[in-house]
């Protein structure tokens, strides 16, 4: 647990070397860790993280007393930030969400580097999502499928059918891009400390 959401929170930095440097050698790390705890899209991580951590746990009395602080604290962060991600799902490190309103993530396993904007629903019968996946705001993932690696659904896109690696989606329904090349999207605007 702790490992992935150190990783999650790396992410949400941005890239750590570059920090460090922007930083004086690392001065103001701490308040980078301050900002990412004051921000509303990490809670939605960390709630999930914690609810699949209890869920994994196989200590019996231990694991009901954690599923009932787990469960109260899932439901609620997600009060206030309308993000639902299943304790079912197994997501890898580096989980990003841009903003936590409208988003649903069913039982389903998920790669390393999902991106997921605003209204995003991925369902519980999808076969699986690769590494590196970028959805955009709006895109819906419904039915049996399964996305490879390195692919970006673009913003409101409904995907009903299988996506090969290195794609890049569009349309309802989703169709891909001829030639399409995934971009690569910051994960976040640089920041100048002066």
């Amino acid at each position: 647990m702790f490992d992935n959401l150190s990783a999650d929170m790396a992410r949400f930095r941005g890239d750590r070397k570059r920090m460090i440097e922007e930083t004086a050698w690392g001065r103001f790390v701490w308040l980078q860790n301050v900002r990412v705890l004051l921000s509303n899209t990490i809670w939605s991580v960390i709630s999930y993280r914690f609810s699949h951590w209890v869920y994994k746990l196989r200590v019996p009395v231990v694991k009901q007393i954690l599923n009932v602080v787990a469960l109260l604290f899932q439901k609620w962060v997600e009060l206030w930030t309308s993000c639902h991600i299943c304790r079912e799902a197994d997501i890898g490190p580096g989980l990003l969400i841009h903003s936590p309103y409208c988003i649903g993530i069913g039982a389903t396993k998920i790669g390393k580097n999902l991106t997921v904007g605003m209204g995003v629903l991925i369902t519980s019968g999808a076969k699986g999502l690769g590494d590196n996946v970028y959805f955009g705001p709006g895109a819906k993932l419904i039915g049996d499928t399964r996305v490879g690696n390195n692919v970006v659904i673009a913003a409101n896109s409904l995907v009903i059918s299988d996506v090969p690696d290195n794609a890049t989606v569009i349309g309802v329904p989703a169709r891909i891009m001829p030639g399409g090349q995934p971009q690569r999207f910051p994960t976040q605007m640089p920041v100048a400390i002066s």
